[in-house]
């Protein structure tokens, strides 16, 4: 940083930390604990879309390199493009085996980090639900390094209320974007 960034206040932004993906299993217990829900064994990567034969090529060898995992028994990686153009990368595996779906995201994100897409990289989250039904995704952004929960209520809607409940829960276990207004509503995000 110079000397006129420190004078108007400018930082630098967070380096992307992917190993606290690797938090997630033991957040999801307390979370279990505290608030009843359970991860459904989804969970996806979000970037802009990219065009290429490059990127179809990387996007090729994480496909091949999550299929190779012989405890698997869904697909290993599925591709879907969401109505605002941003493109996912979907993972299942079971639902009570979330350290592989971890490990699935924190492949791919590095995947792509590695081979220069990494400016492209938004998100990834993890897919969880109560007794009730009621829906929860954990977000990890990928440029801050932080977390949020999601809880889409309906097509427009999100629980609020459920979401500062988790923040609350989860404090302890993740790195919880403080900054409110980053908590992006996802609305149709696979995984949810």
């Amino acid at each position: 940083m110079g000397f006129l960034d420190t004078l108007l206040g400018r930082t630098r932004p967070v380096p992307p930390d992917l190993d606290r993906l690797f938090g997630l299993p033991s957040a999801a217990v307390t979370l279990e604990a505290a608030a009843g829900f359970t991860a459904t064994g989804v969970g996806s990567v979000c970037f802009s879309s990219v065009e290429g034969a490059e990127f179809s090529r990387i996007q090729d060898e994480v496909r091949e390199l999550l299929a190779a995992d012989e405890q698997r028994t869904g697909p290993p990686v599925g591709s879907e493009r969401d109505a605002f153009g941003y493109s996912w990368l979907v993972s299942h595996r079971d639902a009570d085996d979330l350290p592989a779906l971890v490990g699935d995201l924190h492949a791919v994100n590095s995947a792509l980090e590695e081979s220069g897409f990494g400016p492209q990289l938004l998100c990834s989250l993890v897919g969880f639900r109560d007794p009730e039904g009621r829906r929860l995704g954990l977000v990890y952004l990928y440029k801050r390094g932080t977390f949020y929960p999601f809880a889409p209520v309906a097509a427009d809607r999100r629980d609020n209320a459920l979401e500062l409940q988790v923040r609350g829960v989860l404090t302890d276990d993740l790195r919880i974007e403080p900054d409110l207004s980053r908590w992006f509503a996802l609305w149709g995000a696979p995984g949810l």
